[in-house]
């Protein structure tokens, strides 16, 4: 049917051009916050590009949701501004019958982000600790990056290398500064690499250079040259990562079905409910006056969507909190905003209606 496909071209089209741009609004608020924690020491440069990836993955379910509203949406109400809707109504089509091109093109994106909810975003979640714990554990000079001044974790070390010397892991012109005992000490050398004694416990070795150890503030000063010198590098201990309800896989919380684990479960189910609902609310939202501005609906598309998002993230919290129960917490909000779909079709189905009698 020519109706049916002029309105999927034009849904995909108008969902991708909508789907790009919140994605690069998503990527710069995430990449601006990782590379704050960067810049702050508290976290490496080189888990940015990761972190941002599992950053983004985490939420691709509401963004699809989103996309998937204001496309429907924005293409309804391009109808009724350009008179389209009018033609489409004197041909005999009714406000009903554009629910099925719309269920048609939201049935994919709906399973899309059934899957991302259910399982990957917590798997994005557990693999971006993992990935988190993994830089965190790193050793102190593994994480020294050539040119900069780098901190040890326990705040009593600095250091330097200047650059990388050849593929065997040595590097040239080190320097150390460490406080032990209330005496600062400064170590420079030529060249260092790291060994590995039998009994596991690492070492920077620095060849041909000098210690200045001594008192701030005194004149006591103790220079001392060497050949070779270690410092034990200090290695943290690993942890595990913590289980959360918002990182377990779905089949671990249906096994475990504690009060925050069945609230983790109304906010997973309802994104794909959400992503429906909201599709079919867009038909009898998108009707627009003419002569009205046309960024009225995308604002309201957006308030009704924050609103919506808002009532799942409270239904949630009383199904941690046990003031609601679950089988109340998972369907309340949906069937609420169904029966106000409901509602919405039979108001402007009595308008058309009267409208067409009135003539």
């Amino acid at each position: 049917m020519i109706f049916h496909r002029a309105v999927m071209r034009e849904f995909a089209q108008t969902a991708a051009a909508v789907f790009v741009a919140l994605f690069a609004i998503l990527l710069t608020t995430q990449l601006i916050r990782l590379l704050g924690e960067a810049a702050g020491g508290q976290l490496a440069s080189e888990a940015v590009i990761a972190l941002l990836g599992f950053s983004a993955l985490n939420y691709l379910p509401v963004l699809l949701s989103l996309t998937l509203f204001v496309s429907v949406l924005m293409t309804l109400s391009r109808s009724y501004r350009d008179s389209e809707m009018v033609v489409w109504f004197s041909a005999g089509v009714p406000l009903t019958a554009w629910v099925t091109p719309v269920l048609r093109f939201s049935w994919p994106i709906v399973l899309a982000i059934a899957i991302l909810s259910l399982f990957l975003s917590p798997w994005a979640l557990n693999m971006s600790a993992e990935y988190r714990q993994h830089m965190d554990n790193r050793d102190e000079v593994s994480q020294i990056s050539p040119g900069t001044f780098n901190e040890s974790s326990s705040a009593d070390r600095v250091f330097f290398v200047e650059g990388i010397v050849g593929d065997q892991g040595r590097v040239k012109n080190v320097f150390v500064s460490s406080v032990q005992q209330g005496r600062l000490g400064v170590i420079a050398a030529t060249e260092g690499h790291t060994e590995s004694m039998p009994n596991g416990d690492r070492y920077l070795v620095m060849d041909k250079g000098r210690r200045y150890e001594g008192s701030p503030g005194t004149p006591e000063y103790r220079v001392m040259e060497f050949d070779k010198y270690l410092v034990r590098i200090e290695t943290k201990e690993s942890r595990g990562i913590e289980e959360t309800a918002s990182n377990m896989p779905l089949g671990e919380l249906f096994r475990h079905p504690t009060a925050a684990n069945l609230g983790e479960i109304v906010w997973r189910v309802g994104l794909p409910l959400i992503a429906i609902n909201l599709s079919l609310l867009a038909i009898p939202l998108s009707f627009v006056n003419p002569r009205a501005g046309r960024a009225n609906n995308l604002i309201f598309a957006l308030l009704t969507f924050m609103i919506y998002s808002n009532l799942l993230s409270v239904s949630q919290a009383w199904v941690r909190q046990e003031r609601i129960p679950f089988g109340v917490g998972i369907w309340a909000v949906h069937v609420a905003m169904f029966v106000i779909l409901l509602l919405l079709f039979w108001r402007r189905l009595s308008i058309f209606s009267w409208s067409r009698l009135w003539r």
